[in-house]
């Protein structure tokens, strides 16, 4: 079983509340060669243009990243099963024997929720959660709803190098949780600077996927066809 933290990420409730969902060994995906394999089942309950949506979202990593998404088989022991569950869910790096993503119809299936959902399943935590986000912007918990303050908890993570990022698209918005229509976060450089608008991967969020993974490749279609094309049907 798990809980929900920080909004769409989900824990096992053995885990410690305070500890990073992702500091275990093994939770970045295996890397074979020149790429990285991540298996993947997407469920009968979508639609063939649901289907394709999704399959969209993941060749937008194949097109940038070393990720490669494969069909699932009894041959993986760890993979990705996208789920219509309430919610847009994802665990937080690799998890031991399979995990969920819920994109729930229809309001998760775009793009950017796709895109998001898939790089926490990747390794990545929110932006603003970030072990250095202090010095870029300020959390106004006055204003954050009671109970919903573990959504900007502080993740000791690896920043890869890269700056602090408000077009990642693993940014929340300004005014995320707010209980009184005033925002929640701000940034240092300039409070009224707005954000969270982002409807794709920004330039730092690829760079963090290939650093984090170690890609030296990128677009490499398989038979001349990219995945979208390949498992369509």
């Amino acid at each position: 079983e798990s809980y929900i933290l920080q909004g769409d990420i989900l824990v096992p409730k053995t885990t410690n509340k305070n500890a990073d969902p992702c500091v275990l060994k093994g939770c970045l995906w295996p890397k074979r060669g020149r790429y990285v394999t991540v298996p993947y089942y997407i469920s009968d309950s979508y639609t063939q243009e649901e289907r394709k949506i999704i399959l969209g979202g993941l060749q937008s990593f194949e097109l940038t990243t070393c990720i490669r998404f494969v069909p699932y088989s009894n041959k993986y022991r760890d993979y990705i099963r996208f789920e219509p569950k309430n919610g847009c869910l994802s665990s937080v790096g690799r998890q031991d024997g399979g995990q969920f993503i819920s994109l729930e119809k229809p309001r998760c299936l775009s793009l950017r929720t796709i895109q998001h959902e898939v790089l926490h399943a990747l390794g990545f935590n929110h932006e603003q959660s970030r072990s250095d986000r202090d010095e870029h912007v300020e959390i106004l918990f006055e204003n954050i709803k009671k109970g919903k303050e573990n959504n900007f908890r502080k993740v000791k993570t690896n920043n890869l190098g890269t700056p602090y990022d408000f077009t990642s698209i693993m940014e929340y918005g300004k005014y995320a949780f707010s209980k009184n229509k005033l925002p929640t976060i701000v940034a240092k450089s300039n409070p009224k600077y707005d954000w969270g608008r982002a409807t794709k991967m920004s330039t730092n969020d690829i760079t963090r996927v290939n650093r984090l993974y170690g890609c030296c490749c990128t677009a490499s279609p398989v038979d001349g066809r990219f995945l979208s094309q390949l498992h369509a049907t």
